[in-house]
């Protein structure tokens, strides 16, 4: 279990992954108000992460580290839905922000070539575990 530290600055790299753009859309900012409640994180808490942000603190678990990127690939296709191209930008920003949890650039690459080929764009969760535990194992 993660403790209140990892969760605010797990909800302060999802800020920081949206905000890549310049802005936080109002479907963002649902979606990450939604993953603050997840987190146990208040509303005040998760208003102030937005102009504050916290240091990041690396995962121990590396299953946590897959759920959280599992949320930034759902971040990044609420993105695309309103104008970002999820070919180029939106595809660096998400490659970096999983070599930076620790993951392994192999699966980051395979799930990034896998999404075309679901609707929407959004790897099924257990197909992107398939995925990272081969690379891990």
């Amino acid at each position: 279990m993660i403790n209140r530290v990892e969760k605010l600055s797990l909800l302060s790299e999802m800020i920081a992954f949206a905000k890549y753009d310049k802005d936080i859309k109002k479907i963002e900012y649902n979606f990450l108000l939604g993953v603050a409640k997840q987190l146990d994180i208040s509303r005040e808490d998760f208003e102030y992460l937005i102009e504050h942000p916290v240091s990041y603190t690396h995962l121990k678990s590396h299953s946590e580290r897959i759920v959280q990127f599992h949320r930034l690939v759902l971040l990044m296709n609420i993105e695309q839905k309103f104008g970002e191209d999820i070919n180029s930008k939106g595809r660096i920003k998400l490659y970096n922000f999983g070599l930076r949890m620790g993951l392994s650039h192999e699966s980051i690459s395979k799930v990034l070539y896998l999404m075309e080929s679901f609707p929407n764009n959004i790897v099924p969760p257990d197909v992107l575990i398939d995925i990272f535990k081969t690379q891990y194992n």
